[in-house]
């Protein structure tokens, strides 16, 4: 191991401890390291932090923002120990960004990526992607958390998943259905034939016997779309494994609304339910569905028409 090398794995270290997940910094500054000893460089400057960001070509600005970021935040870090370092400038690749429109996902959707999945080789491989997709959708968990599981936090006897360490370090219960018990005791039955001796404590096994990486399964899940004819939906809709929560948001409220109840005065369960600190995040969901917004338009036409 390099000493860049190490210095990413203490400045990940460090940052993990006050509360940060850093789930995106934990793969692109390791590649960006490896760019620079392909460089021959042995420190950061500016003009390598700048050429790495923008290395995908086809990327949006925001992309390249987001990775310069990155790598700004982590030459801070090894400034303040060695001076050498160089810490790219805030505005140097501005970028205005937007909120990425979320895709929800119909039952059909979610029926044909199952069928995907199924399709996939080895067996074992398609028990992970067939478990993991029905789990997102019917949970509203975010793919960090799922991904974070470990054997004790899966409770089948009981129907509760421990959610540890979310966003901002809070942990979490969730309740699941016991259909999507029973989906998770066939997966890990096929994980513990599978790895019947496992090196990690994780729920979700990799075909390789580690924890199943979040890059591992965006790989395999664009393949997941191709093969279930949801891409191509452009560049701000395409499905994410993300939107599975905000679909299940979408259709609680939906439900609600539908059902006649007061979405206003349950919304703070909705909001313990997905992990959101506060029920004014909850309320971003609004705007994902057209049909959301009628039928919010509708209750408030009832309610102020029954005024005298």
């Amino acid at each position: 191991m390099t000493d860049l090398h190490a210095a990413v794995d203490d400045y990940l270290s460090i940052r993990r401890q006050l509360g940060f997940s850093l789930e995106r910094h934990g793969w692109l500054l390791p590649a960006f390291v490896d760019y620079l000893e392909a460089a021959g460089e042995e420190r950061v400057t500016i003009a390598a932090a700048l050429d790495w960001a923008m290395l995908p070509s086809d990327a949006r600005p925001a992309w390249w923002a987001t990775r310069l970021g990155v790598v700004r935040g982590f030459a801070r870090h090894l400034r303040a120990v060695d001076p050498v370092h160089e810490v790219p400038p805030e505005r140097l690749l501005p970028s205005r960004r937007s909120r990425t429109r979320p895709y929800l996902y119909s039952n059909d959707d979610v029926s044909a990526l199952m069928q995907a999945a199924g399709a996939l080789a080895p067996a074992y491989r398609s028990a992970i992607y067939e478990t993991l997709i029905g789990l997102l959708y019917v949970s509203g968990m975010r793919l960090g958390e799922v991904l974070g599981l470990d054997h004790g936090d899966v409770d089948l006897e009981h129907g509760m998943l421990t959610i540890r360490r979310a966003k901002f370090n809070k942990d979490r219960e969730v309740p699941v259905h016991p259909s999507t018990v029973e989906a998770l005791g066939r997966y890990a039955q096929t994980r513990d034939r599978h790895w019947p001796r496992p090196t990690t404590d994780a729920f979700f096994v990799s075909v390789r016997g580690h924890r199943l990486g979040s890059g591992t399964v965006h790989d395999v899940f664009r393949g997941l779309l191709r093969q279930s004819g949801l891409e191509g939906r452009g560049p701000r809709g395409r499905p994410r494994p993300h939107d599975f929560r905000h679909s299940l948001a979408v259709s609680t409220l939906a439900g609600w609304y539908r059902a006649g109840q007061d979405p206003e005065a349950l919304l703070p369960l909705l909001s313990t339910f997905l992990g959101h600190v506060d029920p004014r995040s909850t309320y971003l969901y609004l705007d994902a569905a057209p049909e959301l917004l009628q039928l919010a338009a509708q209750r408030l036409d009832q309610v102020w028409g029954a005024q005298p």
